[in-house]
């Protein structure tokens, strides 16, 4: 079944390169995924195509106005069906985005409409009125909900059945299993004094399993031992 995904954003320009590429472009040419982009300036009435304006109360920075916002998600809702989407506002006040949520997403049946906020906010109409969630990619400050949409789109997509073969099935990848991934290795067998480690060689598969797992292991603890605490608590709830 294929999955819909639709952005609201005033800079369009900025997708058309992820998402014609790579895993994405493979993904919609098979017909597991629909990723559309809606341009906000295309739902404004004045000649300057007015998407923001000053907070009222003042302040610095500008706010995206809610009647583009609204008119085109209703206008998406209208022409595309969609059943019951997600109405997703990319926000620094959202839920932060990770690999179970990625996982959530990509197993629920509805589609996906992410609104990407952008300058100084957006009018709290639509978090109140229109979005269903919120989601932040973390704890850092972006110009804008594009790049935070692009990462959910792909994270989200690579997982859905049939997107990826079984050479670079997802199910391996970091933090499916709770660890980050183990460090691999391609030819030469020696590059500059550097070799690959002989285990990978012996052709040993449970002995090269194992080995795997205790460097995945390792470098989580090395570099992210929260994850294995994560795990711990999981395992004693």
């Amino acid at each position: 079944m294929m999955k819909q995904f639709h952005v609201v954003t005033a800079f369009p320009n900025m997708f058309e390169n992820v998402f014609g590429e790579s895993i994405l472009k493979r993904a919609q040419d098979k017909g597991l995924a629909k990723i559309e982009v809606h341009d906000l300036r295309d739902f404004t009435f004045d000649k300057h195509k007015t998407v923001d304006d000053y907070p009222f109360g003042g302040g610095s920075g500008m706010i995206l106005k809610p009647e583009p916002i609204f008119l085109c998600v209703e206008n998406i809702l209208e022409n595309y069906e969609l059943g019951n989407p997600r109405i997703i506002l990319t926000s620094p006040a959202g839920r932060v985005f990770n690999q179970a949520y990625a996982n959530e997403m990509a197993a629920d049946d509805r589609d996906m409409i992410i609104i990407c906020g952008h300058y100084k906010g957006v009018d709290e109409r639509v978090r109140e009125h229109l979005a269903t969630e919120e989601i932040s990619i973390g704890d850092f400050i972006l110009t804008g909900g594009e790049i935070p949409t692009m990462a959910i789109v792909d994270a989200v997509v690579r997982l859905l059945p049939g997107v990826l073969g079984d050479f670079d099935s997802a199910a391996s990848d970091s933090f499916q299993t709770g660890t980050l991934d183990h460090p691999h290795y391609t030819r030469p067998r020696d590059f500059r004094g550097m070799k690959v480690p002989d285990v990978l060689l012996s052709g040993n598969h449970a002995k090269i399993e194992a080995w795997r797992r205790e460097m995945a292991l390792k470098r989580t603890r090395e570099r992210r031992s929260d994850l294995l605490e994560k795990n711990d608590e999981k395992n004693n709830a």
